[in-house]
């Protein structure tokens, strides 16, 4: 699984630099998947109940899941990439959501808030801790600085595939 998130963190960053005014969300789609198949991999979201993209990619007030397609991405939008690789068998997946060039104060606060609502999450993220304390974690840090979250896309697991359950390990109590 190293591996794998490895490749996608490698790729999230080389098609973070080709986000810039001008280049259509499809180009940045094809570069994705060329990037994919340069090291190995496929995406596991091309197809994925009918998916088009290799990637999502999202522009301003698109939540998740955008298609790449003819939309030009223009100076003070903000693009979230979501790349995912399955590499030897196993799924990486990664987002981040880029600023193009100089954008208002209101949505450097958004991203703010965002990065450190991420932070809190990952402060969570210890053995022992069930996945219900990071979400909690997250929510109120987001609740309590003027935002909400979107309940349909929360997160999901990844292993050998994509959406599945995460594994919760026992570390020694009855449950």
């Amino acid at each position: 699984m190293r591996v794998s998130c490895r490749a996608a963190r490698e790729v999230l960053e080389e098609v973070s630099l080709a986000v810039v005014p001008g280049v259509s969300t499809g180009e940045i789609d094809r570069l994705a998947a060329r990037l994919i198949n340069d090291r190995g991999g496929r995406s596991p979201f091309l197809g994925l109940r009918g998916f088009p993209g290799h990637i999502c990619i999202s522009i301003n007030e698109e939540v998740v899941h955008g298609i790449g397609g003819a939309r030009r991405i223009q100076y003070a939008d903000i693009v979230k990439l979501d790349i995912g690789i399955q590499l030897r068998g196993w799924i990486g997946d990664t987002a981040t959501t880029i600023p193009v060039g100089v954008v208002s104060p209101a949505i450097t606060r958004l991203l703010d808030t965002t990065q450190a609502a991420l932070a809190v999450g990952i402060e969570q993220a210890r053995p022992g801790n069930r996945i219900y304390q990071i979400s909690e974690a997250i929510e109120k840090y987001v609740v309590r600085n003027g935002y909400s979250v979107v309940r349909e896309f929360v997160g999901h697991g990844v292993g050998r595939s994509l959406h599945e359950e995460p594994h919760v390990p026992n570390y020694g109590r009855d449950e």
